[in-house]
């Protein structure tokens, strides 16, 4: 006579290496949720956080030289990169260190929201920033070929969209959670 089918809880987060790592024969940081990380939710978090977090850096090294000419859709794109990855950071960091965070966190109505905005941010910031790249840096890499400025910010717009549609399809996915939680 055969039994039937063994059920295993995972600990909340992820799979079998959720709570902390396995080095040699045991695991080390088990308070940390390093499982987390591997999960849909934590792997849409680190991409929204690479990519903006590059965003940030080619605008700091490649723009400042021609934010003068680029007005505000610089500023305007610096200050949305900026904001969306000092909060995406702070919840990778509070996910990683608390599982019950985490679950406590997805429940409310701040990620789907946080995110929904990042997504409108990003959008708009990419699309006044293709504007004046496009009207302002192009006529100048024309005239000087090694100009880096503009295809960096031409790169820049186009990682923007990238990662607004990547916050547009978390604040989805955050949405759908928030609402089968409710019903």
């Amino acid at each position: 006579m055969s039994r039937g089918p063994t059920i295993v809880r995972m600990p909340p987060g992820g799979g079998a290496n959720a709570r902390g790592f396995k080095c040699c024969c045991c695991r080390c940081c088990e308070c940390l949720n390093i499982g987390y990380l591997t999960t849909q939710h934590g792997l849409i978090k680190l991409c929204e956080a690479m990519l903006g977090g590059l965003c940030q850096s080619l605008l700091v090294k490649y723009g400042m030289s021609a934010a003068g000419t680029m007005g505000s859709a610089f500023h305007g794109f610096l200050t949305t990169a900026s904001a969306c990855l000092l909060t995406t950071a702070l919840l990778i960091t509070c996910y990683v260190l608390s599982s019950k965070t985490q679950q406590l966190m997805r429940q409310t109505i701040f990620e789907w929201l946080f995110n929904a905005v990042a997504c409108f941010l990003y959008l708009s910031a990419s699309s006044c920033l293709g504007l004046a790249v496009n009207i302002y840096l192009y006529p100048q890499y024309v005239l000087m070929p090694m100009y880096a400025a503009y295809p960096t910010m031409t790169a820049v717009y186009y990682i923007g969209v990238v990662v607004g549609i990547i916050h547009g399809v978390d604040a989805y996915l955050s949405y759908k959670y928030y609402k089968n939680l409710i019903y």
